[in-house]
């Protein structure tokens, strides 16, 4: 099969969820023998790319969007990204140099290429199989953080753009043959939308280093983590919720917290200086001996979807501590794998009296890895992954255009 593959930008190195995700089902799909050429922008951090015999890579030049370019576009600023014109032209040529059997929406960033794909698939009767691989359900995410932005102005620009994602989200899912999303709760809101038609939970794998066994005793220091990008606003409000809460308790009780991860230079220095007693180490090259010494992990995240870095903590034997809802598609059951706080305040006051609870810490990471064991596997994916697309091609002739409502098609 030979699968054209659109994503925002060269996944390598990767720095955040959405990089961690898209490289492994790279990387999974092409395993199995399908054809991929992979489109996206180059990074300057990416290592240098070569083709092989069934990876191609094209890769336009970063440039820069002006933040004013969505108030005129009909596009949300999350497509609008990867829409410049290096990448359009190299949309042009792919579709122009070959007969695709699939073409992969990698996220919704790349959702600007659907009118091109759509015409592509009108002019050849065995049209591609189009597939949307969603990271989230996004119009949930963009109403989430519209709601929350506390200036009036920027509020409602921030709602205009989030009717923007919602049409945007709705056209993918409508044209696509196949919808996978990679938690329960978003392919049941994904299956309301396109009933009958096929919406696929597909969960990321995990392919880093699995720590066989460990001990959480009083020789670690009274130390909690919370590791990840810190770039994405969603994720600056929920954390910067529960340091209001965690700061203060934690100096209290002489517990150690340290904030692991990239963020932009000006934003850490604005924490550091409203939380003075918190350790944030920025961006690092290895988290993993900042897991190997602390005794727990915090997900203070507010937002649903798939968090990565659970899985990171998980088989680096690290007990969880959460929000509620913040570690779905993970296998984890609370007050035995995992423990849930419905509050940042809460969610601080657990981990200060489970701090010095080391034989349940202790448990609590067994059973979290035990449960986890035999899931997440990236060739096991990669093999669901392209099982799925070759179900979801259509055996008659259609265009794709006609299977996009009129009132999503896009004007003029």
């Amino acid at each position: 099969m030979t699968c054209l593959w659109l994503t925002l930008a060269d996944p390598e190195p990767a720095t955040n969820g959405q990089y961690l995700y898209s490289d492994g089902l790279i990387h999974a799909l092409g395993a199995t023998g399908v054809a991929l050429t992979v489109l996206g922008l180059s990074r300057p951090e990416s290592p240098p790319r070569s083709s092989h015999r069934t990876l191609t890579w094209r890769l336009a030049e970063t440039a820069p969007v002006s933040k004013w370019a969505g108030l005129t576009s009909r596009l949300p600023q999350i497509a609008l990204r990867s829409r410049t014109r290096g990448m359009q032209q190299l949309l042009t040529e792919c579709l122009a140099a070959g007969r695709w059997e699939s073409i992969v929406f990698d996220s919704i960033s790349v959702g600007w290429a659907l009118d091109a794909v759509l015409r592509y698939g009108d002019r050849h009767p065995c049209r591609p199989t189009l597939v949307y691989l969603s990271h989230n359900h996004e119009r949930a995410v963009a109403d989430h953080i519209a709601q929350r932005d506390p200036v009036w102005a920027t509020r409602q620009l921030k709602r205009l753009d989030a009717g923007k994602v919602a049409w945007l989200e709705r056209r993918l899912v409508v044209a696509a043959d196949l919808v996978t999303a990679n938690t329960p709760e978003d392919v049941a809101r994904f299956t309301v939308e396109r009933p009958g038609r096929p919406v696929s939970l597909l969960s990321p794998g995990y392919g880093g280093p699995r720590v066989e066994q460990r001990l959480i005793d009083a020789a670690l220091p009274r130390r909690a983590v919370v590791v990840g990008s810190f770039d994405w606003l969603p994720k600056r409000v929920s954390l910067e919720a529960f340091l209001d809460h965690a700061a203060p308790l934690f100096a209290r009780a002489a517990i150690e917290l340290q904030i692991v991860g990239q963020a932009e230079a000006g934003y850490l220095a604005g924490l550091r200086s409203r939380y003075p007693g918190v350790v944030f180490t920025g961006r690092v090259d290895d988290v993993r001996p900042y897991m190997a010494q602390a005794r727990m992990a915090l997900v203070p995240d507010q937002l649903g979807g798939f968090k990565l870095k659970g899985l990171d903590y998980v088989f680096s034997r690290l007990p969880v501590l959460a929000m509620a809802d913040a570690l779905p598609g993970m296998p984890l059951q609370d007050g035995e794998s995992v423990r849930y706080a419905n509050s940042p305040l809460a969610l601080a006051q657990m981990a200060v009296k489970m701090m010095d609870d080391l034989a349940s810490l202790d448990a609590q990471q067994q059973a979290a890895y035990d449960a986890c064991a035999a899931q997440f596997d990236w060739p096991a994916i990669g093999r669901r992954l392209a099982i799925d697309i070759a179900a979801s091609r259509r055996p008659v002739l259609a265009t794709a255009r006609r299977s996009v409502p009129r009132q999503l098609r896009p004007a003029g």
